[in-house]
């Protein structure tokens, strides 16, 4: 059976809160892991007023040596099935997500045996696929079964979760933000690991905050701060997550469903290269994108479930290295397990954002 620790519960190799419980605790091993549902708290690295307190700036604002990380998305639990022929509100109630959770644990196992291990694990956005204004009580499914398997993940290798529309909707209220934070932390915030400040932003701000303008200004204001703070504290890279790509080819390309519209696209972007940011990425696509706009890079990465495209179901291995950043995409099947720091020079010309067709 399980073991205590105050209200925590021990079930294998994963822990519990016992405020989480959703079934009597009078059952085998193998069916309470398999029904009890793990706290967010206990899977998700969730950030509070803006801060990931694992990685305190203090502790981590100057370079010490290379280190990677692990980024992905659109775990999406739930398209799979439901993408097809578009009649979503008459399938989305019998919908299923069995090949979701079978293609997250696969990314659980292959991180858990990756050698190093990576600083971070960061999924950029549609953790889960029902909107959370349309469909409350299968995304709650959803999140269960989501906090079920990444209670797998190494403890060591910290979850870090951006939002994405199918998780904040499509037009964010202060209701469905409120409930976003509560599950997987702060919507937007930073993070520092080894000399390098990370930013995490809530891509649906700018692609409709008609229902809350005053928090995409907030968000704003607070992105300013931080770009500012890392230029006076000389950050040896400032790098962006989100989960909607500014572009998905190059940065004047026309506003479709999957970019940014251009005039906001176009001032943010000066301003990401004004104060010197050298990686964006994104999800969203469902298929390997992105492009250059000067030294800056977007890198959009097919999601580790639903592909749209031809791309595997996969996730992307970054490598940080004092004066340059490097990537490249595997395909889940064909995952490396030992982990090169110092891997051969790479140009724009040569970049790593391709599928490994």
């Amino acid at each position: 059976m399980g073991h205590y620790w105050g209200n925590i519960l021990c079930v294998g190799s994963s822990y519990y809160s016992i405020d989480d419980w959703l079934y009597p605790f009078e059952m085998h091993e193998e069916t309470a892991k398999e029904d009890l549902v793990p706290s967010s708290d206990l899977v998700v690295h969730k950030a509070e007023n803006r801060i990931l307190p694992i990685f305190e700036k203090s502790l981590n604002e100057k370079w010490t040596e290379p280190f990677y990380f692990i980024q992905a998305a659109d775990t999406q639990l739930g398209l799979i099935v439901n993408y097809g022929d578009g009649t979503i509100n008459d399938q989305y109630p019998n919908i299923t997500w069995e090949k979701e959770i079978e293609l997250c644990r696969q990314s659980v196992e292959i991180i858990n045996n990756l050698d190093p291990k990576p600083k971070f694990f960061i999924i950029c956005g549609d953790l889960l696929d029902a909107m959370p204004d349309l469909w409350p009580d299968i995304r709650k499914r959803q999140q269960d079964d989501f906090m079920r398997v990444y209670s797998d993940l190494d403890p060591s290798i910290p979850l870090v979760c951006v939002c994405g529309n199918h998780d904040v909707g499509n037009t964010p209220t202060k209701e469905t933000i409120a409930n976003y934070q509560a599950s997987f932390g702060d919507d937007y915030f930073s993070f520092w690991v080894g000399g390098a400040h990370f930013l995490v932003l809530n891509s649906q701000y700018f692609e409709d905050a008609s229902q809350v303008p005053d928090l995409a200004l907030a968000q704003e204001r607070w992105l300013n701060e931080q770009l500012q703070m890392s230029n006076d504290l000389g950050s040896q890279h400032i790098v962006l997550f989100q989960h909607i790509p500014w572009f998905v080819q190059e940065p004047k390309e026309d506003k479709i469903y999957f970019n940014i519209e251009i005039n906001c696209r176009t001032r943010m972007l000066s301003k990401f290269k004004k104060h010197g940011v050298s990686k964006i990425f994104c999800g969203h696509y469902h298929r390997n994108a992105g492009g250059w706009d000067e030294n800056l890079e977007l890198v959009v990465t097919t999601a580790i479930g639903c592909q749209i495209g031809n791309d595997f179901h996969g996730m992307r291995i970054v490598r940080v290295m004092e004066n340059d950043i490097q990537h490249d995409f595997y395909g889940l099947d064909d995952f490396p397990q030992k982990i090169d720091l110092n891997p051969t020079q790479k140009t724009k010309e040569t970049s790593s954002n391709k599928s490994n067709l």
